[in-house]
């Protein structure tokens, strides 16, 4: 449309040749059954995509699919509501809106989709990074006051760090410490809850109640000790104290990985967190319900600070052992290429570490690559910010993440722009520094490593700071 044009002189079918995934279209025949069919058919993988150069994986392919329907149907949205501006029937407006409602629906599921597609990823790439090696590098003293705190009574540890420097291989290391201790052990992982899961409070603690009874190969009973008289928080503390703890003296250590994942969700969030609070402070206790709790051990995982708010006494965030797992320093770093058995001087690990500081995830993918020849040290270093390098696949997909958000993109541009540390919105700051893409100076941010300065310098700088 011209700019010239008054948008309310423009004709019903003309609006409506609005553009569309790159093709023309008729607002009259802007449906679900019609357009979003075929979005639907792109996201499940049912139209043939042409190939890239290189074979992508099953899950990689169904994320560039799902990625074009996430666009496609943004379109679509985007063209409803400038229909619905422009539009002065009465009765088609109210057609537009009754619309316009179905296809956002829409769009938030195709982005539940993509998310959690996202999520298979990363827990797929972090576990082929850990079978591929059997090395751990210790970080004294943390391990050491992990296992000093599993073995108290009503002990709760708090593991916090961004994504990939090392929190779930130290959790593993913390349960095997407490298996040995003959305890019992039950882990969840919430990046891979399915969504279903989290569709509301009773859902997910009745999955909470029977994945924890699996994992000690016991039968669920739910329908024995859930009683719909009772709430539902109040449901799962019986579960857990008649159940699972009464009937043995053995401790149980309850470890919740990437809990993080709830803080979307605040139906969930708020009650699970004032629930394990009560846990907590139940073994505090010297009565007989107190001994029963002191045999529960929490261990709670989180890649940042909670920034939902919550209310300090009822919040798990800030009682028990709380460990800031730290990156490598070069002694570290040294021995993790000794074990490695690559041969690198001092001058070409300080080299590496200029780059990617000492994230751990970053250091290991690069030890891995040099270990099996696979790239030259100066290869790797002059390569690692561009599409060629050995983190394109890394670099992607967080550049994803900031595109799918965009006041993480306009925040992100402005610190890796910036040579001097930048405060931002708390909420973005604390977004940004759970994917691991920024340090914290004080309340400011800085870049965490100098790989993602170059390579996101390049790539955010088109974006409209506003």
């Amino acid at each position: 449309m011209p700019d010239s044009e008054d948008p309310k002189q423009v004709s019903k079918n003309d609006l409506h040749n609005s553009q569309f995934g790159g093709g023309l279209i008729n607002a009259e025949s802007v449906n679900a059954g019609r357009i979003g069919g075929d979005i639907y058919n792109i996201h499940f993988g049912q139209q043939a995509v042409a190939s890239g150069n290189s074979v992508q994986s099953q899950s990689q392919r169904q994320r560039s699919l799902s990625e074009k329907a996430y666009t496609l149907q943004s379109q679509k949205v985007a063209n409803l509501r400038t229909a619905l501006v422009i539009e002065t029937d009465v009765s088609r407006k109210f057609q537009y809106e009754q619309q316009l409602q179905v296809e956002e629906r829409t769009l938030k599921e195709l982005g539940d989709k993509l998310d959690a597609i996202e999520r298979q990823l990363q827990a797929s790439d972090d576990s082929g990074l850990a079978a591929n090696t059997t090395i751990y590098i210790e970080r004294p003293p943390i391990e050491d006051k992990c296992y000093k705190a599993i073995v108290q009574p009503g002990a709760l540890i708090r593991l916090k760090a961004p994504q990939r420097m090392g929190k779930t291989l130290l959790l593993e290391k913390t349960l095997d410490y407490a298996r040995h201790q003959g305890y019992q052990t039950a882990k969840l992982d919430l990046q891979l809850a399915d969504i279903d899961v989290l569709a509301n409070l009773k859902t997910f603690l009745q999955w909470l109640c029977i994945d924890v009874a699996d994992s000690l190969e016991r039968e669920p009973q739910l329908d024995k000790h859930w009683q719909e008289v009772f709430g539902l928080n109040k449901n799962c503390t019986r579960y857990f104290q008649k159940y699972l703890l009464s009937v043995t003296d053995t401790p149980l250590v309850l470890a919740i990985d990437n809990f993080e994942r709830l803080f979307e969700y605040p139906e969930i969030f708020p009650q699970f967190c004032l629930l394990l609070r009560g846990w907590y402070e139940a073994a505090k206790q010297g009565d007989k319900i107190g001994n029963i709790w002191k045999k529960l051990r929490l261990v709670v995982v989180h890649s940042t600070e909670s920034y939902p708010s919550l209310d300090s006494n009822h919040s798990p965030f800030n009682v028990g052992l709380a460990i800031d797992l730290p990156e490598f320093n070069l002694q570290q770093v040294t021995e993790l290429a000794k074990q490695n058995e690559l041969s690198l001087g001092e001058q070409d690990l300080s080299g590496l570490m200029e780059l990617l500081g000492g994230h751990p995830y970053l250091i290991q993918s690069a030890i891995a690559h040099l270990k099996n020849q696979q790239v030259t040290l100066e290869e790797l270093l002059r390569l690692a910010p561009t599409e060629q390098g050995i983190f394109s696949d890394h670099l992607r997909q967080q550049l994803w993440h900031l595109q799918h958000n965009p006041q993480l993109e306009i925040g992100y541009k402005k610190v890796v722009m910036t040579n001097a540390p930048m405060r931002l919105d708390t909420e973005v700051t604390f977004k940004l520094h759970s994917l691991g893409l920024i340090k914290l100076v004080s309340n400011d941010c800085v870049p965490s490593c100098d790989l993602y300065r170059q390579y996101f310098s390049t790539r955010l700088e088109q974006v409209n700071l506003g």
